[in-house]
């Protein structure tokens, strides 16, 4: 076999792109040649030639390294696109459908990828594709599906427009009396135990230790192994054990559940606020542009409250869906001091700016605005897993008995929050995403 060497002074390399996109970086690979002083052995076709003192042009060199590379990782023929939807995390379920069922649909009728996010904290969907006509096509199909689940009703308001009243410390205090009347609670820390952060207190085990310290001493006798032996033992030493008699069924507990009335129920007195304007925002994009409007619109709203202090007054108690056995939501109505007139008008400011803004709801433009001061609602109820109930309700009939005529008192409103369901803050309230005052001081010319 002939054999000839050949002499590579420099080791050359040149970047091969093995992948073509047009939206990211390509991806490089260094393809190198290896070298050895005096002699290299390259294979061609099975055959191994040893090349003495031959003389190799570069450009040559190069192509070859290329066409070796190339079979290794072979080029794209099509480009890559790709494109990044933001949908959120609460409209991302519509797009995978059930099992998967409308994302398979969707990328086998266009021939893309879709990547969902693997947690609750991202909210934007992948596309990847071939072409730019698919993406775009897949991305169309995307967003119709987003439009049709956010007029369903199982898509839940993200988003509220509230004049916070929880702000009022005695306000607070009178809900969490309201509620511990109702549910039959009288401990001391009834309000903890409704918000669930209950530690309880030592009070029974100090009376148990006061009772024992009391108590004379004790002398029993104790029998041993050998029948015939005894022993006394002073057991004052010794902790007695007291079990509380056997109480005989809560009636009050069984009256609450015949009436469908659990603490779920209850709105959380530190939430509580008057509502303006329920939304929708599935994704950033949106809540951005609600946050803009709102803060916009502030010298309007002010303007409206002809730049003075307004108050309000609770009293009583409404039902607003259904009858009072069968009660879905008790509010408490909202009575503005003065009669002028002024809140509806600043709260009709708010709601006209929104819907220009296309925030709003087809659905909700067309029902007519009640400001209102939810106490409980049938829909917080808590549920339990695989159980679902069409039509919920309670009996509030004892309730505005007890309760009809309550004079919750007079408040300022010292602001409007855009306000994030489901997320609270510090204290207690829903996050707030933006906010704008309300007059707090009386205007001197």
């Amino acid at each position: 076999m002939d054999r000839r060497k050949r002499t590579i002074g420099t080791p050359v390399w040149k970047p091969v792109c093995t992948q073509a996109s047009s939206l990211e970086e390509p991806v490089v690979k260094d393809v190198g040649v290896e070298s050895e002083i005096g002699s290299q052995m390259q294979e061609v076709n099975e055959s191994m030639i040893e090349v003495k003192d031959a003389t190799v042009s570069p450009k040559a060199l190069e192509d070859d390294i290329e066409d070796e590379a190339s079979k290794e990782n072979p080029v794209l023929s099509a480009a890559k696109h790709s494109l990044s939807v933001e949908v959120g995390a609460s409209v991302i379920q519509f797009v995978r459908g059930k099992d998967g069922s409308t994302k398979e649909k969707i990328e086998k009728e266009t021939g893309v990828q879709i990547i969902l996010p693997s947690s609750k904290q991202e909210d934007a969907i992948i596309i990847e594709g071939t072409s730019a006509v698919s993406v775009a096509k897949a991305s169309k199909e995307i967003q119709h599906i987003i439009n049709e689940a956010v007029k369903n009703p199982s898509l839940d308001y993200s988003h509220f427009v509230s004049l916070p009243l929880a702000i009022h410390p005695e306000l607070v205090a009178k809900l969490f009396n309201f509620q511990n009347s109702i549910l039959g609670i009288s401990d001391a820390n009834a309000g903890e135990n409704l918000e669930g952060n209950s530690n309880g207190d030592g009070s029974e085990g100090d009376a148990q230790d006061e009772h024992l310290d009391k108590g004379s001493a004790v002398a029993v006798e104790l029998k041993v192994a050998n029948d015939m032996e005894s022993v006394k033992v002073d057991v004052r030493g010794i902790p007695l054990v007291i079990y509380a008699p056997k109480e005989p069924k809560d009636s009050k507990s069984s009256s609450l559940s015949d009436l469908r009335i659990e603490k779920s129920i209850f709105i959380k007195p530190k939430t509580f606020h008057l509502t303006v304007l329920m939304l929708k925002l599935w994704n950033k994009e949106r809540v951005n542009l609600a946050t803009e409007v709102l803060k916009s619109i502030s010298p309007k709203v002010m303007d409206a409250l002809d730049n003075r202090p307004l108050f309000v007054r609770l009293k009583g108690l409404d039902c607003m869906r259904g009858s009072l056995d069968k009660a879905r939501v008790v509010y408490a109505p909202v009575e503005e001091i003065g009669s002028e007139n002024r809140l509806s008008r600043a709260c009709q400011v708010i709601i006209d700016a929104f819907v220009e803004a296309g925030l709003v709801l087809e659905r909700d433009i067309r029902h007519e605005f009640k400001l209102h001061a939810t106490v409980m609602n049938a829909k917080h109820r808590k549920r339990r897993k695989n159980r679902k109930v069409k039509s919920d309700f309670f009996n509030a009939c004892g309730i505005f008995k007890q309760f009809g005529s309550e004079e919750w008192g007079e408040y300022l409103i010292r602001e409007a929050h855009l306000s994030q369901r489901f997320k609270y803050d510090e204290n207690g309230y829903y996050h707030c995403c933006a906010s704008i005052p309300f007059p707090e001081n009386m205007q001197v010319d």
